[in-house]
């Protein structure tokens, strides 16, 4: 398939055989009704956090050839940061990760920063699960504000759903990159993986499962 990289056909097989990645019918936060659903949290033995990390790595190389922090915001992002540094180290990328705790701790190592220290000269790379609502990240980018961070650089989750936020035509993932200045991307996004699956695994397809997608996507889907 043209234009689709082989880290991320061999992430959607990843998703698909960990039924991370799963299609039916299912009810999301929002409240919509999507024949497809994604939910990272079924990557949680050490094998298949180690090849998820690694699938960062090369889309955080692809996308930020040069950084100097990777910062996961808590909960999920703890493991993301730390396991994906070591990732990105296997292909020689070495880098620092940062995260946050969620209250500020006033002995030993204090503040609400764990990992490395953040400076304002530091070049940051921001790492998360999915974003839906961007409620998450936007607390992250503000929190590296007030500590005095000067060049966040990007965003990058796992997968892209290119929905329209329920305030605009643009996905929340899209519309956080133009809001505040930074490159927003994924491992891969949802069109691309339906046209993987549909050449590799046209037995996902039947009953009608395609014709919902369109239907979802059209509906639902995002401008950009």
């Amino acid at each position: 398939m043209a234009g689709i990289k082989d880290y991320q056909k061999d992430f959607i097989e990843f998703a698909l055989q960990s039924h991370a990645l799963r299609f039916g019918s299912f009810t999301l936060k929002s409240g919509r009704f999507s024949p497809y659903f994604f939910n990272i949290g079924n990557f949680h033995s050490g094998k298949e956090l180690k090849q998820l990390s690694t699938f960062y790595a090369h889309a955080i190389k692809e996308n930020f050839p040069e950084f100097d922090v990777l910062f996961g915001p808590s909960y999920k992002g703890i493991p993301l940061s730390v396991s994906t540094v070591m990732a990105l180290s296997d292909i020689g990328v070495d880098v620092s990760y940062a995260t946050n705790r969620k209250e500020s701790k006033d002995h030993g190592e204090k503040g609400v920063i764990m990992g490395h220290p953040i400076a304002a000269k530091d070049r940051i790379v921001l790492i998360d699960d999915v974003v839906t609502s961007g409620i998450s990240v936007e607390e992250s980018l503000s929190l590296l504000h007030d500590i005095g961070a000067k060049n966040i650089l990007g965003l990058i989750v796992s997968l892209d759903r290119k929905e329209k936020s329920l305030h605009t035509e643009s996905s929340a993932l899209r519309e956080l990159g133009r809001q505040h200045d930074i490159k927003a991307t994924a491992i891969v996004d949802i069109d691309t993986a339906i046209g993987y699956l549909r050449k590799s695994h046209p037995e996902i397809f039947q009953d009608g499962l395609y014709e919902k997608l369109l239907s979802y996507r059209k509906e639902y889907g995002s401008k950009d």
